[in-house]
């Protein structure tokens, strides 16, 4: 004898609510009003013969009952985005999605986007760009930032591991400054991802040398905010080998001296897991992997 299941409009409500933690939360997700949430979360409980929050705290808290739900749900959804996912992705066989932080995509992916476009003419390229911070969104090809993950199974570096300090020439003109000098400059930095990132001290430190004192700091969240003010000649920022070398090519920035230090951290790419098999995505990421090593060999 089959068990009648509640109806999935109140399952869906308690499950947003319980992920967001408020019904305004839930209600904005599901497109529907808060008093509707709280309608469909009352039939639920009414259904199933027991209270799934606690009212008498603020804020409301899940009972026993709530908990136990939630941890089914959380499952079972997961599950069924899981394979909606794999029967959406087999169902367009010739769309590749490549992830990556979104310094990477502004100045090195889409310079090459014509290149990778024309030896792939039957698959579409979609690109997902990230900010350093947000929740990770998994491509089929996936590229971040960070130190090499032994453990990820295929995974190689993009880029090499030098790193140095580029600008503009029109900054530095304005500047007056000098390749080997950094006295008055303004640096451009990630100062909230320091940990994350390579930053200003840890780089004069690899020189053996002290930050100057009368240096500006102009803070940004993301590279690609750092590259652009870069190139409207803004300051100087810190550049991995490879990566900037269509601007450095074209002119557009210019290196300051032959200094350069080494990092561990750089750009991985691997394909997601699961798609190993997947022609399209293997040769995309291969793609990626390949002419990341022509960028670090010619630097």
């Amino acid at each position: 004898m089959s068990v009648r299941l509640p109806a999935f409009s109140g399952l869906t409500a308690f499950y947003a609510a319980v992920r967001h933690g408020t019904l305004t939360g839930a209600a904005n997700e599901l497109n529907v009003s808060q008093p509707a949430i709280s309608r469909r979360i009352a039939a639920l409980e009414a259904d199933l013969g027991c209270r799934l929050f606690d009212r008498t705290h603020k804020p409301v808290q899940l009972t026993q009952q709530g908990r136990d739900l939630a941890h089914v749900l959380r499952g079972s959804f997961g599950q069924i985005e899981a394979v909606t996912d794999r029967l959406r992705k087999g169902s367009r066989q010739g769309v590749v999605t490549v992830s990556a932080p979104s310094g990477f995509v502004g100045s090195w992916l889409i310079p090459k986007l014509a290149e990778l476009e024309a030896d792939f003419p039957e698959v579409t390229i979609r690109i997902i760009s990230q900010e350093y911070g947000d929740p990770e969104r998994s491509g089929d090809v996936s590229v971040r930032f960070g130190l090499s993950d032994s453990g990820a199974a295929g995974e190689a570096r993009v880029l090499g591991s030098g790193v140095f300090p580029v600008a503009s020439p029109l900054y530095l003109q304005r500047r007056r400054g000098s390749a080997g000098s950094f006295e008055g400059m303004t640096l451009l930095t990630m100062e909230a991802a320091r940990r994350h990132w390579h930053d200003w001290p840890s780089w004069f430190s690899s020189q053996g040398e002290e930050m100057p004192d009368d240096v500006r700091i102009l803070d940004f969240n993301s590279y690609a905010m750092v590259v652009n003010a870069a190139l409207a000649a803004q300051g100087v920022c810190l550049c991995w080998s490879g990566l900037l070398d269509d601007f450095l090519e074209s002119g557009a920035m210019v290196r300051l001296g032959e200094s350069e230090t080494h990092s561990a951290r750089g750009y991985y790419v691997a394909l997601r897991d699961g798609l190993a098999a997947r022609r399209e995505a293997r040769a995309v990421c291969d793609w990626i992997v390949a002419r990341g090593s022509e960028a670090a060999d010619s630097g």
